[in-house]
This record gives C-alpha cells, structure tokens and sequence, in this order.
C-alpha cells in the first residue's frame, strides 16, 4: 500500500463520509456540468469519486456507462455498500491515477478530488498522461480545485491552487476552456471554501 493510499483509506476508516469537510449531499455543480456535456449516453468517469454522491446521481439520471476511481479502496467499498444494487451498474477501479494506465476511452473525465492534491510538476504531468490516454479528440475533462482564494491546505495534505487560466496552462493547447464558474463549498462543520470549476473538451 502507498503512503497516498494509506493516508485516504484511514481518513475513511476514521470519518463518516458526510463529515469530511468535501462532502456534498447534492452534487449540484457536478451535475451542471456533466450536463453541460451533452446526452446522458456519454460514458463518465469520476476521478477521485470515493465516497462521493455523485455516481449515485448519476445512475438517478439512468446513465449507464459510469465509472468510479479512487486511491482508496475503503471509500469505494463505502460507495458500493451504499448504491446496493445498484453499485453493480457502476465500474470500480482502485489506484493511484498518476501510476494507472486507462484500458478504454471515456467520453467525460470529472475531478472534483484529486487535481489540487498533484503539487509536483511530476505528478501532474503522470495526471495529464492518463487524461490524455483516457480522454479521446472531442471528449470532456471538468475540473474543480480550490480558487487563489481557497483553503492551502486539505485533509492535512498542502493543496496547489487555480485559476481559470492556471488550470488551461497546466493542460495545454490542446484543450479548449468551453465554461467556467465560481462556487462556495459549505463544509460541514459550516465553514466555506473557494472551488474554481472549469470544462475542457479536448481539441
């Protein structure tokens, strides 16, 4: 196990899932943009999806090509429990997704989680390799990471923090800034934080 995945499966073995300060019961900026996207046939992965809400609104919405990845095995073991039966519709994959090398192509790449956690360039540029490998011409990649004005820090863990134009940078000329937003995240401890939201598609 890496000191990555150790560090976020103790975080789920020692949190309830709607008490991590990232922990949203409505999914609602996610779901904006996904929709943004285009049909509901378009397959979706969530990056860093976890324990999260959102592949639950998702098969809500009777989307049929979903899939869930995340470092931790035990915030996925907690999602799947969670759908019942329905967790069965969804594909779960355990890994780090700066060592995962993608076996398909999706159509939509969503990162709610994971892009403000890579502060080494070398992380970035394995995170930007699987995109690419994952991500075909025409597909769509949404970010959202703390704003300039945001918290430093999460979970214990420093964060790196983005503008629109930041986020373009790190990505590159081949991607096109279709959207973006601002958005307030309520904590549940009622505190706020700062999130830049940003769609791609690729050029």
């Amino acid at each position: 196990m890496t000191q990555r995945a150790d560090h976020w499966n103790k975080v789920y073995k020692t949190k309830e899932t709607d008490q991590v300060s990232w922990f949203q019961a409505d999914p609602a900026s996610s779901l904006r943009a996904i929709a943004l996207c285009g049909p509901k046939a378009l397959s979706v992965i969530d990056i860093g999806g976890g324990a999260s809400r959102l592949v639950g609104a998702l098969l809500d919405q009777r989307r049929k090509d979903l899939t869930v990845l995340d470092i931790s095995q035990q915030a996925l073991t907690l999602s799947r429990l969670r759908l019942g039966a329905g967790g069965d519709r969804v594909a779960w994959i355990a890994a780090d997704v700066t060592q995962w090398q993608p076996q398909r192509q999706w159509d939509i790449w969503h990162d709610r989680a994971v892009f403000h956690f890579l502060i080494k360039a070398e992380d970035r540029a394995a995170y930007l390799q699987a995109l690419r490998a994952a991500v075909p011409i025409g597909g769509y990649v949404i970010l959202a990471s703390f704003a300039p004005e945001g918290p430093t820090s999460c979970s214990g863990l420093p964060v790196q923090r983005y503008a629109p134009g930041d986020m373009l940078a790190v990505l590159g000329t081949d991607f096109d800034l279709l959207h973006n937003w601002s958005e307030d995240h309520a904590t549940p401890g009622g505190g706020a934080q700062a999130f830049t939201w940003c769609l791609f598609q690729r050029s």
